[in-house]
């Protein structure tokens, strides 16, 4: 009988996940596949605490689909280039990369289920393009107090108009993440702005704590962040699990830093920074090195603990940053409220009904299964 009970529940959460990207759920949660909840507690102990309310975190990327249900409301006008405002992702490469962060950061969770860890923050979008000095003077001037970079360029060291803004960032209280890089040790301290001085450059780690095998190592790194089967919804609103990257651990790791801000508004960039490579939790090998940082972000400990104020933090160290503004980056009322109805392009099936029902409770199985084990493990390795 217990097996019995054990095989419906997993059919029952195989028919919760295929049906969950169609059926509007009443209050939002965040998908299974998001194992970083559970891994960081967000829900049991973070949101309890802050949700982001108010804060504006700058997306350098591809421009974000606004419309979609998933992120209605929570994308504010940016600026692309000549007659785009952000509000419309352009990438054709990767079906919407900037997109795909955005959700992680500030999703909605109405159309897919797809939640972000700081649901309450806004999202200004920037062009992804060579002037990324430019992107923050903007980003910072419109009042973001975090500023994403799921990108990077290539050079043996940060370009000076480059670290020129981010010094700019850093006297008006903005914490710039950068995402390490996804082509392992042959790229060691190449990408930009992962190099720079005042970034929290992120790398990579599975659910059990252990280094994504190509997230690029570098002197400046900071912490770690998920980026194995880190999954997002794509600019048509359509939802993939299996995804890896180090992208993905920066726009986290941007949320946590959303999270923080609202909690600590008046806090300085520098001292939120300081919390949360206080509170890291150390990952092989020992101590800090060029491939964790200070070790895997711990967002509640970030939040809650006891911090000294002369704890390392080595992400500042060598950039003279003058008395911050004292800017919390609020969000206006700029945000696109117009849904769009999502559609559905697949086509349909010409098998007997019943064998494509089969064919999709196999699937869901499979991917219950693969998401059972991640939650596991994230409760198990990944927590404090």
């Amino acid at each position: 009988m217990k097996f019995g009970r054990q095989v419906m529940g997993i059919l029952g959460c195989a028919l919760v996940l295929l049906t969950h990207g169609t059926t509007a759920m009443a209050v939002p949660s965040p998908r299974p596949e998001e194992w970083w909840f559970d891994a960081w507690e967000i829900e049991d102990k973070v949101w309890p605490l802050t949700r982001g309310t108010g804060v504006i975190v700058a997306l350098v990327d591809t421009g974000v689909q606004a419309d979609l249900p998933d992120l209605r409301g929570v994308v504010m006008k940016g600026k692309l280039r000549e007659g785009e405002d952000g509000r419309r992702d352009l990438d054709r490469v990767k079906n919407g990369h900037g997109t795909a962060m955005a959700a992680l950061i500030a999703g909605q969770g109405r159309e897919t289920g797809m939640m972000g860890v700081a649901p309450e923050a806004r999202i200004l979008p920037l062009l992804q393009n060579d002037n990324l000095a430019l992107s923050i003077k903007y980003a910072v001037d419109h009042g973001a107090s975090v500023i994403n970079f799921s990108l990077g360029g290539d050079s043996v060291r940060c370009p000076d108009d480059l670290q020129e803004a981010i010094r700019y960032a850093a006297d008006h209280n903005a914490v710039v993440v950068a995402s390490a890089g996804n082509e392992g040790a042959s790229k060691e301290n190449l990408n930009y702005p992962a190099n720079c001085l005042g970034v929290v450059t992120v790398g990579g780690v599975d659910a059990n704590l252990k280094m994504w095998r190509k997230s690029v190592p570098a002197n400046t790194l900071a912490l770690a962040a998920p980026s194995v089967a880190v999954g997002s919804i794509n600019k048509h609103g359509l939802f993939g699990w299996n995804n890896n990257g180090t992208s993905q651990a920066a726009a986290l790791t941007s949320g946590v830093v959303a999270l923080l801000r609202a909690r600590f508004p008046q806090m300085s960039a520098r001292e939120l920074v300081q919390r949360m490579l206080a509170t890291a939790k150390d990952v092989d090998p020992p101590g800090r090195d060029k491939l964790s940082g200070f070790g895997a972000l711990i967002p509640y400990l970030a939040l809650t603990a006891n911090v000294p104020r002369d704890s390392p933090n080595p992400v500042y160290a060598g950039l003279s940053v003058n008395p911050p503004s004292g800017k919390s980056g609020s969000a206006q009322s700029e945000a696109d409220p117009a849904p769009r109805s999502a559609s559905n392009t697949g086509k349909k099936s010409s098998a007997p009904w019943f064998f494509g029902v089969g064919v999709l409770i196999a699937a869901g199985l499979v991917a219950v299964t693969v998401v059972l084990i991640l939650r596991r493990r994230a409760k198990r390795v990944y927590r404090v």
